[in-house]
C-alpha cells in the first residue's frame, strides 16, 4: 500500500509540474465540447436553389414563397431555362434545380395532378440527399394546402382527409446537439485517457526513470495501478465537467436516468480504455511510436463506433468490427441514461462487455510489462 501512494504521489506531481500537459487534459476537452457539437450537425440549412418557372402563376408563386419560408433554402437564381440553372450547379452556385413547367397551375386545377422535376448536385451526397428530402416535404405540404382547398370548394368537410398526429420520444424539438453531445464527450474522454496513458510508460522510458522503479521491490500490479488511478482521476474529472456544465448550462442537457449507473459505468469503461493506453505504452519504445499507435485506435474507434452514423447502417463486417469496440458500447449507455433515462436492466449486457474489455486489455497490459530487476 505504501509503495502504491508513493506512485500515486509520483505521478501527480509528474501531471502538475507539466505546464504544457495541464491544457491538453484539462482545458483543450472542455473548448472542444463547446465547439465540435455546433460543427457536427447534420441539420442542413441555407441550401441554394435555382428556381426555373416556366408557369409564372399564382400556385408557382405560392410554391416558390413556401419553400423560401422554410428556412431550409435560399433562393439564389430564377431563371427562364433548364440549361442556365444547370451552369449554375456546375459553378458552385446552386446545390438545387426546381423546374416548374409550362401550365403547371392548369393541370392542376384541371387535371388535379402535376409533375415538377428537381436536379441535385450530389457532389455531397449528404447535402444532396437532405435538400431533396426537405424539398419534397415542402412539394407534399404544398400538395395538401392544395386538396384542402379543393375539399372545401367541393363542400366536403376537410375532416374527410386523413390527419397523421406525430410524437417524438426522448428528443421531442429533434434537437441535434442532445444526440451528439454524449457522444463527442465520449470521444474525448477517450482520447484524453488513452493517449496520456499511452505516453506515460514510454516517457519513463525515455527519461530513465524506469531504470530506477525497476530496482525497486514494487511489483507489476502496483506499478499498473500507479499510472492507471491519476488518469483515472482525471477522466472522471473531465466527464463531469462536460456533462453538468458544458451539457447543462450551454446545450440545455440534464440527465433524465439514475447517475449511479451512469458512473458506474464510466468506472468501468475508464479501467478498460486505460489498460488499452497502458498495453499500448508497453510495446512501444518511444514516444513517437507510442502517438501512432494510440492515433491509429483512437480514428478506427471515432469513425466505427456509431457516434456519426448509426451501426446499423453499416456493412456487415463493419457491424462486427463496431461490437469490438470499447467506445461503442458507451456512447450507447450515455445516450441511453441521459436522453431515455434507462436504468440497469436496460443497460446490463453493455456492463458485461465493457467489464470484459477491461479485465481482457488491463490482463495484458500488467502480463507484457516486463520487469527486470
Amino acid at each position: 500500500m505504501r509503495s502504491l501512494l508513493f506512485l500515486l504521489r509520483k505521478e501527480f506531481k509528474q501531471i502538475f509540474r507539466n505546464k504544457a500537459l495541464l491544457p491538453l487534459i484539462f482545458i483543450a476537452p472542455i473548448m472542444q465540447l463547446i465547439i465540435l457539437p455546433f460543427a457536427a450537425d447534420y441539420e442542413v440549412k441555407n441550401i441554394n436553389v435555382s428556381i426555373v418557372d416556366h408557369d409564372h402563376s399564382p400556385s408557382s408563386q405560392q410554391l416558390i414563397a413556401k419553400m423560401t419560408a422554410s428556412g431550409y433554402f435560399r433562393l439564389t437564381d430564377y431563371g427562364q431555362s433548364f440549361k442556365e440553372a444547370l451552369k449554375q450547379i456546375e459553378n458552385e452556385k446552386a446545390d438545387l434545380i426546381l423546374e416548374i413547367p409550362t401550365n403547371f397551375e392548369r393541370d392542376l386545377i384541371k387535371e388535379k395532378s402535376a409533375e415538377l422535376f428537381i436536379a441535385a448536385n450530389a457532389i455531397n451526397g449528404v447535402k444532396a440527399g437532405l435538400g431533396s428530402s426537405y424539398l419534397s416535404r415542402i412539394i407534399r405540404d404544398f400538395n395538401e394546402d392544395i386538396r384542402t382547398k379543393w375539399v372545401n370548394q367541393n363542400g366536403v368537410s376537410a375532416n374527410s382527409l386523413i390527419d397523421v398526429t406525430s410524437s417524438n420520444w426522448f428528443n421531442p424539438y429533434l434537437i441535434y446537439n442532445k444526440f451528439m453531445v454524449p457522444g463527442i464527450l465520449v470521444a474525448l474522454v477517450t482520447m484524453v485517457c488513452s493517449y496520456m496513458c499511452a505516453l506515460n510508460i514510454v516517457k519513463e522510458k525515455e527519461v530513465g526513470t524506469i531504470e530506477q522503479i525497476n530496482v525497486t521491490p514494487i511489483k507489476k500490479y502496483q506499478f499498473i495501478l500507479g499510472k492507471l488511478i491519476p488518469f483515472w482521476i482525471i477522466g472522471m474529472f473531465v466527464f463531469t465537467v462536460g456533462l453538468f456544465v458544458v451539457g447543462r448550462f450551454i446545450y440545455g442537457i440534464v440527465p433524465v436516468g439514475n447517475l449511479f449507473w451512469l458512473y458506474g459505468y464510466l468506472s468501468i469503461y475508464l479501467i478498460a480504455i486505460l489498460g488499452l493506453g497502458l498495453l499500448i505504452s508497453t510495446i512501444s519504445e518511444t514516444q513517437q511510436q507510442a502517438m501512432s499507435v494510440a492515433f491509429f485506435f483512437i480514428m478506427i474507434f471515432m469513425m466505427m463506433s456509431g457516434l456519426f452514423t448509426s451501426i446499423d447502417s453499416m456493412p456487415q463486417w463493419a457491424y462486427i468490427v463496431t461490437k469490438m469496440i470499447p467506445v461503442t458500447y458507451f456512447i450507447e449507455v450515455v445516450r441511453m441514461i441521459v436522453l431515455k433515462g434507462s436504468d440497469f436492466y436496460d443497460i446490463q449486457h453493455h456492463f458485461l462487455i465493457i467489464t470484459g474489455f477491461a479485465l481482457l486489455l488491463n490482463g495484458l497490459a500488467i502480463w507484457n510489462y516486463r520487469k527486470t530487476s
